[in-house]
């Protein structure tokens, strides 16, 4: 089933054209992997299939539903993860989660402990200020947000960015889950996924 769509999508950041026709598809059980050079475009494709930025032209559709305009049918079935995972440093890694999950759905206790356990953060740490927490730390309490949302669509920019080996064999772990599971994904990264080729699609952005 037909997922996500785009249809020749341009987007003008001041004088730069930064999307020039970007059309894609991602069907149930699809990883889309967005390469190409720094300045291509990637984050500013993830922020516009999220509502974050609005193209200049182009199409966008959900479920076939034409949303270009309003997103509010995608927005509802999406987690996003940019470069900065959107957490409050002085709140612990789980009142991030239980706030940021509480916006879209109630969450129990047992959910948060499920969470932060699938991450690695079982422990003392879950507790502690997310200031006081490694990067790599900070992006396992992003991975689990993504998970505790239950939503359809991944959009991920550089999901793996200071994740030490056991940590990017966790998100590969959650991502194919998520595939097996009907949900769909559109990452943005230059490293290799560990999903099978019949799942993966590939597009190279061109600076």
């Amino acid at each position: 089933m037909m997922l996500l769509e785009a249809r020749n999508l341009h987007l003008w950041r001041g004088e730069t054209h930064v999307l020039r026709g970007v059309s894609l598809a991602v069907q149930t059980g699809q990883c889309l992997q967005l390469t190409g050079p720094n300045g291509a475009g990637k984050s500013s494709l993830l922020r516009v299939l999220c509502g974050l930025l609005l193209p200049a032209e182009g199409q966008l559709f959900w479920r076939d539903l034409d949303c270009t305009r309003e997103l509010g049918p995608l927005q509802r079935e999406c987690a996003y993860l940019g470069h900065l995972s959107g957490h409050k440093a002085e709140l612990s890694a789980r009142e991030n989660l239980a706030y940021l999950c509480g916006l879209r759905r109630r969450c129990s206790s047992n959910d948060l402990d499920a969470a932060l356990e699938a991450v690695g953060l079982a422990g003392a740490a879950q507790h502690r200020p997310l200031r006081q927490l490694s990067a790599g730390q900070q992006r396992r309490v992003a991975l689990a947000r993504v998970q505790l949302q239950r939503s359809t669509i991944w959009l991920l920019d550089e999901p793996i960015a200071n994740l030490d080996i056991q940590g990017q064999e966790l998100f590969h772990r959650l991502l194919a889950s998520h595939l097996k599971d009907g949900g769909c994904a559109v990452v943005a990264t230059h490293q290799p996924l560990s999903v099978s080729e019949s799942a993966l699609v590939r597009l190279e952005l061109q600076a």
